[in-house]
């Protein structure tokens, strides 16, 4: 079994091509995801679809001819060149898969160093994959480690105190046009999803008025109503009067075409400035000569830039500690295979039957000239006892319970017992991860300030 990874990202694509690469509906996820399956190298897949990547995450038999079919789906299903795909891919196998998705998740693949959106996406992709049976024990177990060796990192590090989402940077791009404070300014905020509650929040937090709009208004009003304050949603028939009366303009739809044509813009009197973070783009990019300042999720990179000298100690501390997870995850597996158990189980029953029969022997309970007699049946009752384990140990190998099981076999019989790798932590570390998640913007901006 092989962990392999087919990688596109802001390092080696373009935004362009990023956009073609999008997966942004469920229906999409679930078709590609069942091609995958179908070959017959392929054991699990994980599908992650993020504005700045796509990776593919799979278990697999044999890697040349799962790659192959992996090119060959993405070609079909998204009309990209097979030959493209295959000389813009990153390809990971084995211990650089399992290093390479460590990094992802901790945030030091992303454009912005250590922001801490990539680890709730990593979350629900690797959930829905679950959910709709893509993968299961196999990548679970990547993802388990993932999810701890990223609380670790930023934990361990300062690796997200400076750094935020691409969606705060958009605001704090938006800030240096107005004398540093967005207060009294109101801003129109296209879409309902993760990443416009992010922005929202952020300009919420620098005192401007926010405009929610969405092709689903209840969605927006939800959003409206969680979010507080001087946030109102407002229905998508309005968008062409709003882009037209305001200056400020953040978009992170998941539409598949652009939401804000080019013949919905109106020549006004004051300067626009408007942030396109969603991909592919919800602008149209034809904003020549309207006195319209646009910025995409590339032009942002520009801005991370200037931050990453500061934080390139922590970076080197952050990828050590990915490095040690990546080395304790493999002997980890070790340590989950069945022959080595049910061979330490044997011996530690052979050895407490020895032992008890030398007492016995020595106390006068029983001749020395039927020590051999006697432990061949003690052998034979040991191993008669152990049959039954052994054969369910079997049984659930291939099962997502069986790591699991086989620890409680460990830890019953202080077999290779680590209790800080126990899987019965995990939901703890999960619930850790979203605690570090919640808390970090807040952080971030005592810190800025």
């Amino acid at each position: 079994m092989n962990y392999l990874v087919i990688s596109y990202s802001h390092k080696n694509c373009d935004l362009e091509t990023r956009e073609k690469l999008a997966f942004n509906s469920d229906e999409k996820k679930i078709d590609f995801s069942n091609k995958i399956l179908k070959n017959k190298n392929i054991n699990e897949v994980l599908l992650l679809s993020t504005c700045n990547r796509v990776e593919v995450i799979l278990s697999s038999k044999e890697c040349i001819e799962s790659l192959a079919h992996v090119f060959e789906v993405l070609s079909k299903n998204l009309n990209i060149p097979k030959d493209i795909l295959e000389e813009k891919a990153l390809i990971y196998e084995d211990s650089s898969a399992i290093h390479h998705i460590f990094s992802v998740v901790s945030s030091l693949d992303s454009v912005v160093l250590g922001e801490t959106q990539i680890v709730g996406q990593m979350k629900n992709a690797f959930k829905f994959s679950f959910d709709n049976g893509f993968c299961s024990q196999k990548i679970a177990r990547v993802m388990h480690y993932a999810f701890r060796c990223a609380a670790t990192v930023r934990s361990s590090t300062q690796i997200s105190s400076a750094a935020i989402s691409v969606s705060s940077v958009a605001v704090n791009k938006a800030k240096e046009f107005f004398g540093k404070t967005l207060s009294g300014f109101s801003a129109i905020v296209v879409g309902a999803g993760e990443m416009s509650r992010i922005c929202a929040e952020y300009l919420l937090k620098n005192g401007s008025n926010v405009i929610i709009i969405s092709r689903n208004l209840q969605k927006a009003q939800k959003l409206a109503n969680e979010l507080g304050g001087t946030t109102i949603a407002e229905d998508f028939s309005k968008l062409e009067t709003f882009i037209n009366k305001y200056r400020l303009l953040f978009s992170a739809t998941s539409a598949d075409d652009f939401v804000i044509k080019s013949n919905m813009i109106k020549e006004v009197d004051f300067k626009r400035y408007w942030f396109d973070i969603a991909v592919p783009r919800d602008i149209e990019n034809d904003c020549k000569n309207k006195n319209i300042k646009l910025f995409t999720v590339d032009d942002l990179k520009n801005v991370v830039l200037k931050n990453k000298t500061c934080r390139e100690k922590q970076v080197a501390t952050a990828y050590k500690i990915i490095g040690k997870f990546t080395i304790d995850f493999f002997k980890w597996l070790q340590t989950l295979q069945i022959d080595p158990i049910i061979k330490k189980m044997r011996t530690m029953a052979k050895r407490s039957a020895q032992k008890e029969l030398e007492k016995a022997i020595k106390k006068g309970y029983l001749p020395k000239e039927y020590k051999n007699e006697v432990e061949i049946i003690l052998h034979q009752s040991f191993n008669a006892f152990l049959h039954k384990p052994t054969c369910n140990l079997k049984k659930v190998v291939d099962d997502p319970e069986f790591d699991t099981i086989v620890q409680s076999f460990q830890y019953l019989f202080s077999i290779n017992e680590d209790k800080e790798k126990r899987i019965n932590m995990y939901k703890c570390e999960y619930h850790m991860e979203q605690d570090i998640t919640k808390h970090s913007i807040r952080n971030e901006d005592k810190k800025e300030n």
